[in-house]
């Protein structure tokens, strides 16, 4: 696996917790930081996929001019 160093400033609330929840499930800090950071990237693009799916091929009221006014005589 290729991976970066990143370093992240966490409360001292969020790393008790987090350092409790890899004790319980017998994980690694990084790898319990990985698995989230992967979980926020996935449902940040399916709600970008889903605002672009209800959005699709729908416009708000607009009036346009027919289409006769748009053919000029040259």
């Amino acid at each position: 696996m290729g991976a970066t160093r990143t370093q992240i400033y966490l409360t001292a609330e969020q790393r008790r917790r987090l350092d409790e929840l890899c004790r319980l499930r017998g994980v690694s800090l990084a790898e319990a930081v990985r698995e989230a950071v992967d979980r926020y990237v996935a449902g940040a693009g399916d709600a970008c996929e889903k605002a672009l799916d209800d959005t699709f091929a729908k416009a708000p009221q607009i009036s346009l001019p027919s289409r006769d006014e748009w053919i000029r005589d040259e």
